[in-house]
């Protein structure tokens, strides 16, 4: 009997695994002060190089504290991509610049980690700050990298950017049109299935720990 309930909790476990990542959607959801410290672990996993690519020098750890600490989720929105265990795996970061008359320029950021690359996370992240953007009367998106960052390259590449290079670092901009009823929409739907999948992501995943934590861990002696 024993062993027959044994067996029911791995096959549930088993099924609740996730299915190959790269067949998965990428859902980009709006993230707030109460995601700070998956933020903070975001970044933390980052190694030297990714650092680098990222932040454009490789900064140390108590640096990456003083950002996360300092985010404004009032001012800049931050967006992410969840995995299964709900980790951070994308973060991209808009931060708005100061109005120039009728110019309206805002900043993007982004990392994936290298765990969860060749998904399309980095330009799904675009695309839906690219969207953000232009519901917010943005009037141009901008993006700083270091010429060799291959990810953010792409991006500009992809989505038509005007690129300028100078001494190993390149500059992209996008000039974005105003918004309208399609777009608003669209942000709402997109948020509105990110928030939906992150709710499943955590009751599957609270549903697995419980499920482990009864599975016997050894044989009795």
């Amino acid at each position: 009997m024993e062993l027959a309930i044994n067996r029911t909790a791995e096959q549930i476990i088993a099924s609740d695994r996730p299915l190959d990542a790269a067949c998965l959607p990428v859902l980009v959801r709006e993230l707030s002060s109460a995601d700070r410290e998956r933020l903070l672990k975001h970044f933390l996993a980052l190694d030297e190089d990714d650092r680098l690519l990222r932040f454009g020098q490789i900064v140390p750890d108590h640096v990456i504290e003083n950002y996360v600490r300092n985010l404004n989720f009032a001012d800049d929105k931050v967006f992410g991509v969840f995995g299964d265990a709900l980790e951070l795996v994308g973060v991209g970061h808009l931060a708005y610049l100061p109005a120039e008359g009728d110019k309206r320029t805002a900043e993007f950021g982004v990392s994936v980690l290298e765990s969860a690359r060749g998904r399309g996370i980095g330009s799904r992240l675009f695309e839906r700050v690219a969207m953000r953007s232009r519901n917010t009367h943005v009037t141009e998106l901008y993006m700083h990298c270091l010429s060799r960052n291959s990810t953010m390259m792409h991006i500009a590449k992809k989505s038509g950017m005007k690129i300028e290079y100078a001494y190993g670092e390149a500059d992209a901009y996008l000039s974005l049109e105003p918004a309208d009823q399609t777009s608003i929409m669209a942000e709402m739907l997109q948020e509105q299935a990110a928030v939906f999948d992150y709710a499943i992501k955590r009751q599957a995943h609270r549903a697995s720990q419980v499920f482990k934590a009864f599975m016997p861990t050894g044989n009795a002696a």
